[in-house]
């Protein structure tokens, strides 16, 4: 699939870095293959082969290979930009990529991870809580010699870096930078002569605006908003005042936002919880086939949009917001994440792994990047401007405005135990959303569940 490049001009804006994840788009085809060594056993012996050097493993013709792991790399260009513009650096290197759904990568990368074979070479990290348990269980090379040897200026990233490191060592670099925004269809405001969603808003008003843009029956009905399957799409913000994160004592600060988001589905302003769970629905198509008004998103679904459009998938008018904001805190308060690059332990390509992972991490990549709509490790004013000015951004003022932030919280902290608790986060969720659980039993199994897990 053919991807164009947008063309961008320089503007201002101060991206702050943070740590953990980075959500997906639409599922894609799973491309999983084996590595072809560049010899024969009839060419070499076994014992010559084993004093190979790892930078020689080629695939036919004489051309390196190198595998990756993505997901959903047919929605979105975060990837495959990358992937083109170091293919295009390095004629010698061919790119294998590993894809997966958004939803099944960290598992099938864990089973991947766990047979301790060459593939994949390079991992691109979904979420911090995943990048701590590779590491802890040592799937995960140190890159602190590559660091040093190359001199790498770590200053670039401001301090996220830094951040990334566990238990004093460096495996990972940021690649790119994502927080919360709300994406909202212009031509469906139009019709129903609504004022489009401001850049200062309660999520109260959020609720009733939801409400007022609800329309139509059955097939043909269009919700006010949109909230997929995720815990963090009722959790997030609960911790966007930075009271408070997802691994607590005591989980009733959660009460109030479980309360909300039930209403809104059981008054049918949003779409319900098991019907999306049943039906596998993705929240990309139910914005792009302008099912919904509005829809809280990470800024990485601005790419996607950037690029349905480019493709002609989609053609209506769409914006976007300031995320809403509680009421004891003012706008500009958001919740995000960042998604890191590494490198597996187990690959047979370290050097050539090393170069990649330094190149999708670089400041060159980061405006290649920019281009396609994609925020970067890199927080800089020009590739902030870029993503502002590429030609499918959306129009106006109030779509720039929309990206800056004033306080930035961590959607889950970076907390050895953080994925065992997300387990118990996403089963709660769920039974809270489908009514089998109230929500006052939703939160006391919480308190209970992550207590034991942390020993508390």
């Amino acid at each position: 699939m053919k991807r164009r490049k947008f063309v961008a001009t320089l503007m201002v804006g101060i991206m702050a870095c943070s740590v953990l994840t980075a959500c997906g788009n639409s599922s894609s085809q799973n491309q999983d293959s084996q590595k072809t060594s560049g010899q024969t056993s009839s060419q070499t012996s076994s014992g010559e082969a084993d004093k190979q050097s790892d930078s020689n493993t080629e695939a036919p013709g004489g051309v390196q290979e190198l595998s990756v792991t993505t997901w959903d790399n047919e929605s979105s260009p975060q990837f495959q930009a990358i992937i083109d513009a170091y293919e295009e650096k390095n004629q010698d290197v061919k790119i294998k990529i590993i894809d997966t759904s958004a939803d099944e990568y960290n598992n099938s990368l864990g089973i991947s991870l766990s047979a301790a074979q060459p593939d994949p070479d390079v991992i691109w990290v979904k979420d911090m809580g995943s990048m701590l348990q590779m590491a802890d269980k040592e799937q995960l090379l140190p890159i602190d010699e590559f660091i040093s040897r190359d001199n790498l200026d770590l200053s670039i990233y401001k301090g996220a870096a830094e951040q990334l490191m566990y238990n004093g060592k460096s495996y990972a670099l940021p690649y790119r930078n994502d927080w919360y925004i709300l994406y909202y269809n212009k031509d469906l405001f139009d019709a129903a002569g609504v004022e489009y969603p401001s850049n200062d808003m309660t999520w109260g008003e959020y609720y009733e605006l939801a409400a007022k843009m609800t329309s139509g029956e059955g097939s043909s009905k269009v919700y006010g908003s949109h909230n997929h399957t995720w815990q963090a799409l009722v959790t997030n913000w609960a911790v966007q005042d930075g009271e408070n994160t997802v691994v607590e004592k005591d989980y009733s600060f959660m009460k109030s936002w479980y309360e909300e988001g039930l209403a809104l589905q059981d008054n049918g302003y949003i779409q319900d919880y098991s019907t999306l769970k049943t039906a596998n629905i993705h929240y990309s198509s139910v914005f792009k086939n302008q099912q919904c008004a509005m829809m809280p998103m990470g800024t990485w679904f601005i790419a996607t949009m950037m690029q349905s459009q480019e493709e002609g998938e989609t053609d209506f008018n769409w914006g976007i917001a300031t995320i809403p904001h509680p009421e004891n805190t003012e706008a500009g308060y958001t919740v995000g994440a960042l998604t890191p690059i590494a490198i597996s332990a187990y690959t047979d390509q370290k050097d050539l792994a090393w170069d990649f992972v330094k190149f999708a991490s670089s400041e060159e990549a980061a405006e290649i990047l920019a281009k396609q709509g994609v925020f970067t490790g890199i927080p800089s004013d020009t590739a902030f401007q870029t993503i502002a000015s590429a030609e499918r951004f959306p129009e106006g003022e109030s779509n720039i405005e929309a990206l800056n932030y004033t306080h930035y919280s961590f959607d889950r902290p970076l907390d050895p135990k953080i994925e065992e608790i997300r387990t118990v986060l996403n089963e709660v969720h769920e039974m809270i959303m489908i009514h089998s659980y109230s929500v006052d039993e939703g939160i006391q199994e919480l308190t209970e569940r992550v207590a034991e897990i942390k020993g508390w």
